[in-house]
């Protein structure tokens, strides 16, 4: 009988049980097998039984790691592997640690970052009252503690602080609040660059610096007003009039001791609507300080209605803020308002207001004329489009507010097109200044506006995913916008045909007489009466203290400039100016990636529900 066995190798293994050989000789006669024959490889065990205790390997050396078992020489190379590399790691650590090396920081801040810090010093320079203790102006002190309470006629007795106007000392609300507007506008778009450039914290002292005084001015505890303090301090020279006044005299603020008027408006829309819209638009700003929030737009509501029941001009009727800040309309400012009271409350009636047709044709929506598009104090309509127009790109609140949304959009890009080089709208000298006041004096401030809104309306279409924007049949990207402002911010920057920066203690080469009575008169505790500084207005030296920050009112259409004190049209800063300036630099300021911020000025405004437009009337065969 014969028995198969598995063979270890795959065969069947024949054991006959009839076989009587020892284990000795069954284990002779494997070594005597061909083992040539053999065809595939062997592990150690299988050779082990085939090739006998006479011809088996050396056998390997092993290290016992208790979980593992590796060759000893393999644990020697790793274990010498791991110490030699940890060597040479602290070698060159230490190599490291111990050899001079140059840090490689921040890339230095480009030139509009640089001029944002001191355009914003400009108005530290302009500030009236009781100074702060951190102004940073060596040469300015407290001034004008007692405006109000020097004028019997008026009511409103505390009128200390707000700025100052320009190279006077006249304190105007107009203008005053159309550049708090701007720069809280700036703010709410890009507090991201103000705080790359450590400069958050100051501008919203500034902005609150001319919101508390505008706060001032009114009743702002009272539901219903009859009255707004316009102006204090007085400028009309006309007639040959010697009265000491702001313009008559010169003097440092500090010493001023002549009677300063204070005008009050019963009947002034405009005044009352642009100070609605700067205090709105100071109330987001200051959103987290949910208080003084909430005062300013209690504040707003009642400017705004006061506007909208007393209508009229503020300077109508020949009165001095008409020599200095004549209003043309107050339906420009009912929109301007509206809108930044809707953003500041969410009330839908205010969008329903600004968005009014009839209100939209009388502030000039659907006509050109030679001022159309042309941002600035007296006409707030381009910058309100805008304002709108952003709504319509990011909320698309639909019916009933598209008809007139759509047209704002389409207004505003023909602006946008109207600052291109390509077309004719407006003049540019040969050095590229655009003329968008047609050649008359003091260009500036409108250009740095028409940069700010070339650039925010430039961000607004990046972050609505919107390439570019169509003039006619051309399609313009949105780099063509911010090329655009670059051009006329470097023009003032100082490239241009006479290498002169117009912003004051920018570059090497800037106006040193600049018409501006503190920055005139030297600081030496000489008290110089209203002639006695008249001395400085028409000396040719250099003026002492530099008004570090003013951007002056600019060159003329040939790109000449006279660097004269008493030219005013030269070389006078003002605050409007200085606050566009502000806002056009920090829009081009920094890394472009960075962007508007797309959801701070949506804060208080309510999820959008678009109202079904009404049904077709029944058709009738």
């Amino acid at each position: 009988m014969s028995m198969y066995g598995r063979d270890p190798w795959g065969g069947p293994l024949e054991i006959n049980a009839a076989d009587s050989a020892t284990d000795d000789d069954r284990s002779r006669n494997l070594q005597d097998l061909d083992r040539a024959a053999l065809s595939r490889p062997l592990d150690e065990t299988q050779q082990s039984w085939l090739l006998g205790p006479t011809e088996q390997k050396k056998k390997k050396r092993y290290v016992d790691l208790g979980c593992i078992i590796v060759s000893r020489k393999i644990f020697v190379w790793t274990v010498g592997t791991l110490l030699v590399s940890g060597f040479l790691a602290g070698f060159i650590t230490l190599i490291v640690k111990t050899v001079p090396r140059h840090h490689h920081g921040k890339p230095p801040p480009d030139n509009y970052t640089l001029a944002l810090h001191k355009a914003l010093m400009f108005f530290n320079a302009q500030r009236s009252g009781k100074l702060p203790k951190h102004n940073n102006v060596s040469w300015r002190g407290n001034s004008c503690l007692r405006d109000g309470k020097s004028d019997t006629s008026t009511t409103i007795k505390d009128l200390a602080g707000g700025y100052y106007d320009a190279g006077d000392a006249i304190k105007f609300n107009f203008p005053a609040s159309f550049a708090m507007t701007m720069l809280s506008w700036s703010v709410i778009e890009y507090s991201a660059k103000y705080e790359a450039a450590g400069e958050l914290n100051h501008i919203k002292e500034v902005i609150k610096w001319g919101t508390d005084y505008l706060l001032k001015t009114f009743n702002n505890s009272a539901d219903k007003i009859d009255k707004i303090a316009a102006q204090v301090g007085v400028g009309d020279t006309s007639g040959g009039s010697t009265t000491p006044n702001d313009h008559y005299c010169w003097m440092r603020p500090e010493d001023i001791d002549y009677p300063r008027p204070v005008y009050e408006c019963h009947s002034c829309s405009d005044l009352a609507a642009e100070m609605a819209a700067a205090l709105a638009s100071a109330s987001i700003v200051f959103k987290d300080n949910k208080a003084y929030s909430q005062k300013l737009v209690h504040g707003a509501r009642t400017l705004f209605q006061f506007s909208r029941d007393q209508r009229g001009r503020y300077s109508a009727g020949g009165s001095d803020p008409a020599f200095f800040y004549n209003s043309s309309s107050y339906w420009d400012e009912f929109v301007w308002g509206g809108a930044w009271l809707y953003y500041a409350t969410g009330n839908s009636s205010y969008l329903q207001l600004a968005t009014h047709p009839k209100l939209a044709k009388h502030a000039g929506a659907f006509w050109g004329g030679p001022d159309y598009g042309v941002f600035s104090w007296d006409n707030k309509l381009a910058g309100a489009q805008v304002l709108l127009s952003r709504l319509r790109l990011f909320l698309s609140p639909g019916y009933p507010y598209e008809e007139i949304l759509s047209t704002f959009h389409n207004q505003t890009s023909i602006v946008m097109c109207s600052y291109l080089p390509v077309f004719t709208s407006f003049n540019r000298t040969k050095g590229g200044l655009i003329q968008l006041n047609h050649g008359r004096p003091q260009p500036l401030q409108y250009v740095v506006n028409a940069a700010f809104l070339a650039t925010l309306f430039s961000d607004y279409l990046d972050a609505a995913d919107t390439p570019g924007w169509y003039c006619g049949p051309n399609f313009y990207s949105t780099d063509v916008l911010r090329e655009f402002a670059k051009t006329q911010i470097d023009y003032i920057l100082g490239e241009n045909p006479r290498k002169l920066s117009y912003v004051v203690g920018f570059g090497h080469h800037y106006p040193k007489h600049v018409h501006h009575r503190g920055a005139s008169i030297p600081k030496n505790k000489i008290r110089y009466n209203c002639k006695g500084g008249w001395k400085w207005r028409d000396s040719k030296k250099p003026n002492p203290n530099t008004l570090v920050g003013a951007m002056v009112a600019g060159p003329d259409k040939r790109d000449g400039f006279h660097d004269v004190r008493t030219n005013y049209n030269y070389t006078e800063p003002t605050l409007a100016g200085n606050a566009g300036l502000v806002a056009a630099l920090v829009a081009l300021s920094g890394d472009k990636t960075t962007g508007i911020d797309k959801n701070t000025i949506f804060s208080a405004v309510p999820p959008m529900f678009p109202t079904p437009p009404p049904p077709p009337a029944p058709w009738k065969p």
